[in-house]
């Protein structure tokens, strides 16, 4: 493992106004660690560590945006009321005195299951309050009525309160939570989203909500304050689920995404190694995002471990070095820009110092135990 050339991750990087110093990016891991959703000092402690340990961009949590029913769970965190955004406050101001780059990601869960890590997903039992863009949870599940434009309306504004309180506060740029079958992306799969109105119709017409977010943002925020949008084809209530078949859907799908406003595509799919078109070439979704766009992208998915998202939930535990030599020929071939490491860097904060270092036999495995506390 000595041998393998690391450079290529430690390259610096230009995002509209921001400098990063290197291509990795913490991806955004759901912790549930702040009572109340106010993130505290060990919050702070959390992300400064791995900022000290040599990541280039921190891409935070999910955070509930300033919504009745964003959230499904006290304990994580909010991005809005004086309490919370003061303990976001200590975040940022402790990762950028170690040097850090960091950005939230704004979240709102729509008509969504809630994570436990024990159990994979156990299902909510009250839908009351909860909105979605046709009140259905998954294939024939209807739990809810579809949520009113207005009330579509009062989402879309309370996504720009967060991005634009992000800018005050001193964040480098957000990162949207369009994946995973989460609001937005309840808008964008046809499983979910079943409107005859504005915010319905084809795979193109579906974007519409999440564009007038992006817009929204857009106009309350710098020109220069990036806009990162996190997208998937997997759902959590389908990990097989395909929106876009062929190229042609990817960027039929993704234009008016990056008409809108995004500056950076972050793909998510659960293992980054693997062609997202069969037949098509090797490129994987941020490949494919990248070449389409021409914005620049952040991959994800099991970097550095023996299994997957699902595998390591019910118990597997990660290896050390998994594919990194693969990542390394995929980013020097510039199928991507940047990639985000999950798991790895809560076994590790100082993961990507070590790599730089090439001193892989230091790096310990991920297993399930970790999350049971933040270090």
């Amino acid at each position: 493992m000595a041998d393998i050339a690391t450079d290529t991750l430690f390259r610096p990087i230009d995002l509209g106004g921001l400098h990063l110093p290197n291509r990795i990016v913490m991806a955004p891991m759901t912790r549930c660690f702040s009572p109340g959703g106010v993130p505290g000092e060990d919050v702070a402690a959390y992300y400064r560590r791995r900022a000290e340990g040599g990541v280039g961009l921190i891409v935070t949590e999910g955070a509930w945006i300033p919504h009745h029913a964003a959230s499904n769970d006290d304990s994580a965190p909010r991005f809005h009321g004086d309490d919370a955004l003061a303990g976001w406050k200590r975040v940022v101001d402790d990762v950028h005195a170690a040097g850090g780059t960091i950005a939230p990601q704004l979240w709102h869960v729509g008509l969504s299951r809630k994570p436990d890590v024990e159990n994979l997903y156990v299902q909510q039992t009250d839908y009351s309050q909860a909105v979605s863009p046709s009140g259905i949870l998954d294939i024939g599940n209807q739990v809810g009525e579809p949520i009113a434009e207005a009330e579509a309306e009062a989402v879309i504004a309370a996504y720009a309160q967060a991005a634009a309180d992000a800018e005050r506060l001193g964040f480098d740029g957000v990162e949207l939570h369009g994946a995973h079958g989460y609001l937005i992306d309840q808008f964008f799969w046809r499983e979910t989203n079943r409107r005859a109105d504005r915010y319905g119709g084809d795979q193109v017409a579906r974007t519409r909500f999440a564009v007038e977010v992006v817009r929204a943002i857009r106009a309350r925020v710098s020109r220069d304050f990036p806009v990162i949008f996190r997208f998937s084809q997997w759902k959590l209530q389908d990990y097989a689920a395909r929106m876009l078949e062929t190229p042609a859907a990817l960027e039929a799908f993704l234009a008016p995404l990056a008409d809108a406003g995004v500056d950076v595509f972050h793909a998510s799919q659960r293992r980054f190694w693997l062609p997202e078109f069969e037949g098509q070439g090797p490129l994987n979704l941020a490949g494919w995002t990248r070449k389409l766009t021409g914005r620049p992208t952040i991959s994800v998915g099991s970097v550095g471990l023996d299994h997957d998202l699902l595998d390591s939930l019910i118990g597997g535990e990660g290896g050390r070095f998994t594919r990194l030599d693969e990542l390394i020929e995929m980013m020097e071939r510039g199928d991507f820009d940047m990639i985000a490491i999950g798991r790895a860097l809560i076994a590790n904060p100082d993961w990507a110092r070590l790599v730089e270092q090439r001193r892989f036999e230091a790096i310990r495995p991920y297993s399930q135990e970790l999350l049971a506390e933040l270090t």
